[in-house]
């Protein structure tokens, strides 16, 4: 699973098509969750939970 921001949606959704070769589920996070939630891939809060 991948916390992203809104820039590495896409990014988290490309690793895993190519690890688990199937397709991701993306969860928004709620209010609350977003403030204290960084980005897997960066320092910014995260927005969606990817998963697989």
């Amino acid at each position: 699973m991948y916390n992203t921001c809104l820039e590495h949606v896409e990014l988290a959704m490309e690793i895993i098509i190519d690890e688990k070769e199937t397709a991701p589920i993306i969860n928004q996070l709620t209010e609350d969750e977003q403030l204290f939630t960084t980005c897997a891939f960066c320092k910014n809060n995260a927005i969606y939970s990817i998963s697989e």
